[in-house]
């Protein structure tokens, strides 16, 4: 891990077309402003994290899903099936 330091307004480039920025320092807080290219995508790491958490939890859903769809059952035949009362 490279660790720099950097005052308020002064930047850190990365690659040539990422650029960071101190944008202010308030006690342990510190603020940055990041321009990137659109097809770079930049998240907080909680953020980063929900989205890998909802991603393998779409892999482990769509097994599922496409067994549902290749092999469909009716209400009925999954027990789900309740008949109309007789009026």
């Amino acid at each position: 891990m490279l660790v720099l330091t950097r005052k308020v307004g002064e930047q850190i480039i990365i690659g040539g077309n990422i650029k960071i920025m101190i944008t202010a320092i308030k006690g342990d807080k510190i603020r940055i402003g990041i321009v990137a290219p659109p097809d770079v995508r930049v998240d907080r790491e909680e953020v980063y994290r929900r989205i890998q958490e909802f991603a393998e939890a779409a892999e482990v859903a769509e097994p599922a899903i496409v067994h549902a769809a290749q092999s469909p059952q009716t209400d009925r035949e999954r027990g789900s099936y309740v008949a109309p009362a007789k009026v």
